[in-house]
């Protein structure tokens, strides 16, 4: 689940009445819980307002597909699994699992969608959270279970788990590959000039009329952008943070970001933004990876290296920020640079 929104620093009033040289449409949307926007450059408005339109018809059709918890595709494959028996499933499902266990497997599984029961239990499935802490002797329980996707099986069109405690939620991945998707869409279109916003999840086309897009990276504990940084033809960008989807209780901060292997929630981190360059399934894993190196905590550069991923700003609980070299080179501060800064080479 992205947990960020990413700030656009064009004036979208003044962009929307541009010149008719240089257009900009702009539609917007809520789905998978958030807000998501797309801005086509170049184009005019009928030809940009029906790629866009298709884009987030896709959209609104994963979100309804894979939704966790209203019926969907994806809960009806969990009620099978939680009654220890076989389900058929679309091909596309069966792709989504496959290449999620891929995924989880690369990231030493700190990325996990088949924590969907752990998930429910901190009552992060849903649309308004409850300061409420789960119920210990269920949360133990579910530990000792140790559920994950590792456990399923996918026999062609057919899923069958061993454990049956395994419940998939793809709120941190759907996002990711949904960007994949509206950039083939918008491809398919004739459109090669867009940026795709899906909750602070964000791909960039081409070019904003000859320049590139830029973006603010939002500070955790503040109003508007930490740094900006300008986007390649390709580019995706995602984060995950505690600051959008928690509860407070007592004076702690609980996020909905929470460790496989504890149960837990992670406290140690308040933001970690990963920026992907051009390749295949970039969305996907700008999605994704943020998840396992947000909870790998100050261990994340060893696995950004295994997830080859070399561009990463981290802010720890204490606000301090760590930012790999090849990121820090393309940064523009807002304000001043904070005054604990790390660059990791």
């Amino acid at each position: 689940m992205s947990a960020v929104r990413l700030v656009f620093l064009a004036v979208l009033v003044s962009l929307l009445t541009a010149c008719a040289k240089a257009p900009l449409h702009q539609q917007e949307s809520f789905v998978f819980g958030t807000r998501v926007e797309i801005l086509i450059a170049g184009l005019e408005e009928t030809q940009a307002r029906p790629a866009a339109a298709a884009v987030l018809r896709e959209f609104d059709r994963l979100h309804r597909t894979y939704h966790a918890w209203q019926p969907s595709e994806l809960s009806a494959l969990n009620a099978a699994i939680a009654a220890g028996k076989p389900h058929p499933v679309s091909p596309e499902m069966a792709h989504l699992v496959a290449d999620a266990q891929r995924l989880s497997l690369q990231g030493d599984a700190l990325f996990d969608p088949g924590i969907g029961g752990l998930i429910r239990l901190w009552g992060f499935q849903s649309d308004e959270f409850k300061a409420v802490l789960p119920d210990p002797a269920a949360l133990a329980s579910w530990r000792a279970a140790r559920p994950g996707i590792a456990d399923l099986r996918l026999d062609g069109l057919q899923v069958s788990s061993r454990n049956r405690v395994v419940a998939l939620d793809f709120g941190g991945y759907l996002k990711g590959v949904a960007l994949d998707r509206a950039a083939a869409i918008l491809h398919e279109q004739g459109v090669n000039n867009a940026l795709i916003n899906i909750g602070g999840n964000v791909m960039a086309l081409g070019t904003k009329n000859g320049q590139r897009w830029r973006v603010g990276i939002q500070h955790p504990r503040q109003p508007g952008p930490l740094a900006t940084v300008e986007l390649s033809d390709g580019e995706a960008i995602g984060t995950s943070g505690d600051y959008q989807r928690y509860f407070e209780l007592n004076g702690r901060r609980y996020c909905h970001v929470l460790d496989p292997r504890s149960g837990e929630p992670i406290m140690h981190t308040q933001a970690l933004s990963v920026l992907i360059t051009p390749r295949t399934a970039a969305g996907t894993l700008s999605d994704m990876a943020s998840k396992p190196l947000f909870t790998a905590g100050s261990g994340w550069p060893a696995l950004a290296k295994k997830l080859a991923v070399e561009q990463i700003l981290r802010i720890d609980a204490e606000g301090r920020v760590e930012v790999s070299a090849a990121l820090f080179r393309r940064l523009e501060f807002v304000g001043d640079r904070p005054k604990t800064l790390e660059i990791i080479p």
